[in-house]
């Protein structure tokens, strides 16, 4: 089979609209049309990677389409790479921690900012600055283990009252 110019173009444009298993049985089934060498004429001239189309053509051969592994992507959270990490922050706030003043909230609120946990960690509980997060990291596993960071606001004291 002859790639014109014409069909080069059909098959990347179908190519680049399907997804995941559907775009690689659909190139396994192009490369098999092509015949002897279809791998390499797809490689060259499509622009087809070839691991793509083998494990299509393993989807054509056996109709099970291959799980595609994306939760595996990306960065790790930071409690996967320090499992105590959470527990040495929440120990640290909680001595630096109180309650509304004027008892209006229930929510906790600490004087202590993201930057200064972090010194916090290094002096008390022994880590090392490479291997803990930023401290917009730590702002942000902060506002999610409910300390906000917010200013603590002082009691006002009462005025005295003008009518004598």
């Amino acid at each position: 089979m002859e790639l014109t110019t014409s069909l080069k173009e059909t098959f990347m444009a179908a190519a680049k609209q399907l997804k995941g298993s559907a775009r690689r049985v659909f190139m396994a089934r192009i490369v098999k049309e092509l015949g002897q060498g279809g791998q390499v004429k797809a490689e060259k001239e499509l622009g087809w990677n070839r691991r793509t189309i083998r494990k299509g053509t393993k989807e054509l051969e056996s109709g099970v389409p291959i799980e595609d592994n994306f939760s595996a992507r990306g960065r790790k959270l930071v409690e996967e790479e320090l499992p105590n990490l959470l527990t040495d922050m929440k120990a640290i706030l909680d001595s630096q921690s109180q309650t509304d003043p004027q008892f209006k909230s229930n929510g906790l609120y600490t004087r202590l900012s993201a930057a200064e946990v972090r010194r916090q960690l290094i002096a008390q509980k022994g880590y090392s600055d490479e291997e803990l997060p930023t401290p917009t990291t730590i702002r942000y596993k902060l506002n999610q283990m409910g300390y906000p960071s917010s200013r603590v606001q002082k009691s006002k004291p009462k005025k005295n009252s003008t009518n004598r």
